[in-house]
């Protein structure tokens, strides 16, 4: 990530203006959930659409480590920890698509749920439409409904966390340090799956803060 910005042209919200250094937890939260409200709000206010596509680029552009400073440790089930793993998502996506795929597919043929027909990814995706499926999900989150957008994620993150614990199995006996990887990475996966399905219903009750 770059080690300076020309503000404000490259943030895209003011609530990312005001990053705070704080050691203290109690103040950390209280930004952590003041910025995530203002900047929901601020964006759900522009109807022309252009912060919302700031905010899905950003990460593309800036890397991770400002919302990270943000939002990493607010409480999973918070409306910041709820961006947060959005973003984690998204980032992991745009990182590896072909692992994403694999997996994903992998999944989607094992996992006998609705999460493949609620994350609303084609079968097969490929990882262009994998990359375009995660960015339609944060679009939603921004601009529509964002209990839907949060079900998504999670069922998501369910389809390529069936499918990273199946390929572990395959691993286990050739590459025991793979299969290890990526059971961690379905565990990693199936949290914030739970996460991010606790955080959805809280939003549509009107109590995520």
């Amino acid at each position: 990530m770059p080690a300076q910005f020309h503000r404000p042209e490259r943030r895209p919200a003011a609530a990312f203006d005001n990053l705070v250094g704080s050691h203290d937890p109690a103040e950390e939260t209280r930004i952590a959930h003041a910025t995530a409200s203002a900047l929901l709000a601020r964006v759900r206010a522009d109807d022309s659409g252009v912060s919302a596509e700031r905010l899905i680029a950003y990460t593309g552009k800036h890397g991770i480590d400002e919302i990270a400073e943000l939002w990493s440790k607010a409480p999973a089930r918070s409306l910041p920890g709820a961006l947060w793993r959005l973003y984690l998502v998204q980032a992991a996506i745009h990182g590896d698509p072909t692992t994403t795929a694999l997996l994903y597919e992998r999944g989607r043929v094992e996992l006998k749920s609705a999460d493949a027909v609620i994350a609303g990814a084609p079968s097969p995706a490929s990882p262009e439409e994998l990359v375009s499926l995660i960015d339609t999900i944060m679009r939603g989150a921004f601009r529509g409904d964002f209990a839907v957008a949060l079900d998504r994620a999670a069922s998501f993150c369910r389809v390529q966390g069936s499918g990273a614990t199946h390929t572990a199995d395959d691993y286990e006996v050739t590459e025991p340090d793979r299969a290890s990887d990526l059971t961690r990475r379905a565990a990693r996966l199936s949290a914030y799956a739970d996460d991010l399905t606790a955080s959805a219903k809280a939003w549509s009750a009107g109590v995520l803060t």
